[in-house]
């Protein structure tokens, strides 16, 4: 079977003598940039909606721990006169000493530990969200925020309380030595684990559907659940675990889990009995350096040593009006 490819007409599936036209609006440039499926969509808004509210719920937290916890305190020493503190509108006997209270101290350590908890948790649910679906890396500003909020989330619930911390004047020196590592440890945890290191973008997921459209003809690929990739076809080694193997669109894959196109496509296609393009290498050097983030790397097209054993045909889309001025 031979597809075909044009930008007014859509795919035209040569079948015999007979052409199936599957229409698109002519005289439009569809967008062909990879999309999520809807349940896909669904899933990463209720993270990131969740995510939004372990969020909130760590900055409430910490605001807690600033405005109220810091603040306690407990006098000893002799009785005294007693006189009002301008500064904070409490009595105080003159000569006692103010310390923070011990169960003021604890407090802030569980403080701690739970804003890391919530802070982590969100960062955790964000990050899967942002696989089921993704930025694009050309808005630059919108990538980056959007990948790395939960880095700047763990900032902004930890860096603020830290500070205080080390600058209250009621804590002895092994509360605040205490308190203070324990801040720092866990806000850098927080931070390190919002993180996304490798972050994936619809360049990328679209450079993966294109190639398997490309060497299959269609957008179907197989994948099974214990796996992190998914494959060309169903007779491939690595997925013959017992697991069902599922079929799908790139897209209903990265829904399953599956963010990216194996890069040992060329031997699955031997195994599999399909032709392989004669510049496969080629394209999995493409595809290594695009997974890694260098989505302006050039993806080849497949060379066939028989151009019957294409599977689809896509021409090179015309130039713009802009670029043929």
């Amino acid at each position: 079977m031979l597809r075909e490819f044009t930008e007014t007409e859509g795919f035209t599936v040569a079948e015999g003598n007979k052409d199936t036209a599957l229409p698109t609006e002519v005289g439009s440039a569809p967008d062909r940039s990879w999309s999520p499926t809807a349940e896909g969509r669904r899933k990463a808004t209720t993270f990131r909606w969740i995510a939004a509210a372990l969020w909130a719920i760590a900055i409430a937290a910490e605001a807690v721990a600033i405005f109220w916890l810091l603040r306690q305190r407990e006098f000893t020493g002799a009785d005294g006169e007693l006189v009002r503190n301008p500064d904070t509108g409490l009595l105080e006997e003159r000569g006692a000493t103010a310390q923070f209270p011990q169960w003021a101290f604890i407090a802030l350590l569980v403080a701690f530990v739970v804003i890391a908890a919530l802070s982590i948790t969100g960062s955790i649910l964000w990050k899967k969200a942002n696989r089921l679906d993704p930025a694009k890396k050309s808005d630059t500003v919108r990538f980056f925020v959007q990948n790395q909020l939960g880095a700047i989330i763990a900032v902004i619930a930890f860096l603020p309380l830290i500070i205080l911390v080390f600058l209250n004047k009621d804590m002895d020196k092994g509360q605040k030595t205490t308190a203070g590592i324990i801040g720092v440890v866990l806000a850098v945890a927080a931070v390190a684990l919002g993180i996304d290191y490798n972050p994936p973008s619809v360049e990328q997921y679209t450079a993966d559907r294109s190639t398997v459209i490309q060497l299959l003809g269609q957008d179907e690929v197989v994948w099974v659940d214990g796996g992190s990739v998914y494959h060309v076809c169903e007779e491939v080694p690595d997925i013959q675990t017992g697991s069902e193997k599922r079929t799908g669109t790139t897209a209903e894959a990265v829904e399953a889990g599956k963010i990216r196109l194996t890069l040992k496509f060329a031997s699955e296609l031997r195994t599999c009995g399909l032709a392989v393009p004669e510049n496969a290498d080629e394209i999995t050097d493409a595809l290594r350096a695009i997974q890694a983030g260098q989505v302006d790397t050039l993806l080849p097209a497949p060379v066939w040593a028989d151009p019957a054993d294409a599977p689809i045909e896509v021409p090179d889309a015309a130039p713009s009006a802009e670029e043929s001025e």
